[in-house]
């Protein structure tokens, strides 16, 4: 199956679906994201609306660069797979293989950490995330100011 990027039709075609309005904003990457965000919130609040593969992919995106402009480094890498994963967090770096600080999860529990809807603490009690590494804790940047 091909992969759709995100663009404004895609994200506009979840949108409607959603009854939302139309995004009509620059056909740039950072701000299609945000979009993306906002669009996958509202399926989360519309209770069970299934965001499509880009949306969710243009919102992971978007709350993974927010991590790591807010917390530099490269002593951690957080993974959200398939979509994206960054490294962040000032203090000692890899530079080969596997690091040794690893934090991973799937979309729905990263969108719910970076926006305050799941704390990290439960979070890790229930499995839902996977950290590996002394370093491998996120709970003093989460959640993220997004503005």
């Amino acid at each position: 199956m091909p992969r759709t990027p995100l663009s404004p039709l895609v994200l506009n075609e979840q949108r409607a679906a959603l009854g939302l309005a139309p995004y009509i904003g620059a056909d740039e990457p950072a701000e299609l994201r945000r979009a993306a965000l906002d669009t996958v919130l509202a399926c989360v609040e519309a209770g069970g609306a299934e965001p499509s593969r880009p949306v969710v992919k243009g919102a992971v995106r978007f709350l993974l660069d927010r991590l790591a402009e807010l917390a530099p480094g490269r002593s951690v890498e957080v993974r959200v797979p398939p979509h994206a994963a960054v490294q962040c967090i000032d203090g000692p770096h890899h530079t080969r293989g596997t690091p040794p600080n690893v934090v991973e999860m799937d979309a729905t529990v990263w969108v719910a950490l970076a926006t305050g809807r799941l704390a990290w603490a439960d979070a890790i009690a229930d499995g839902r995330v996977r950290a590996s590494g002394a370093r491998a804790d996120l709970s003093g940047h989460l959640p993220l100011p997004l503005d």
